[in-house]
């Protein structure tokens, strides 16, 4: 139940105020991912197999196949940082990651994302478990490879 004045009131999810500290944390942590485009590899192995073998014949597949396959290889891995990847994630991704994060900062009551920033990382437990729900999100959910500051 909300009470208006001074009653206790259940305070709404705030996404973008999670995602700012989400987004602060990888920061301070250094934090970068690699996406895995494997169904991107293939595209590219196939396509240059199936135009180098339209092009030279057999052995113009084979050429081809090598080719898109060190395209598709040497695309795969590129980091961007984690900010970056949060801030293009789609609303409804937002909010899944968004509703992990409020398991851990649920009893915090903040006014406004620097708020909900400076109790984080005030508090190392804290911050150690925000950095888990970011880590497991980006690992198992986008399947990205996760590397940590530099």
């Amino acid at each position: 139940m909300i009470q208006t004045g001074f009653g206790l009131a259940e305070m709404p999810i705030r996404v973008d105020d999670v995602m700012a500290l989400l987004s602060h944390v990888a920061k301070v942590k250094g934090m970068k991912a690699a996406v895995i485009h494997s169904g991107r590899g293939a595209l590219l192995t196939g396509a240059s197999a199936f135009l180098g073998g339209l092009l030279g014949g057999p052995l113009g597949i084979a050429a081809g196949g090598a080719v898109g396959g060190l395209l598709g290889w040497a695309t795969s891995g590129q980091f961007k940082s984690v900010p970056e990847i949060l801030m293009e994630l789609p609303a409804a991704e937002k909010q899944k990651l968004c509703a992990e994060a409020m398991a851990v900062v649920k009893n915090l009551h903040w006014t406004d994302a620097a708020q909900l920033i400076g109790f984080v990382m005030a508090n190392p437990t804290l911050t150690d478990k925000v950095l888990q729900v970011l880590t497991t999100y980006l690992t198992n959910e986008i399947k990205a490879q996760v590397k940590y500051g530099e």
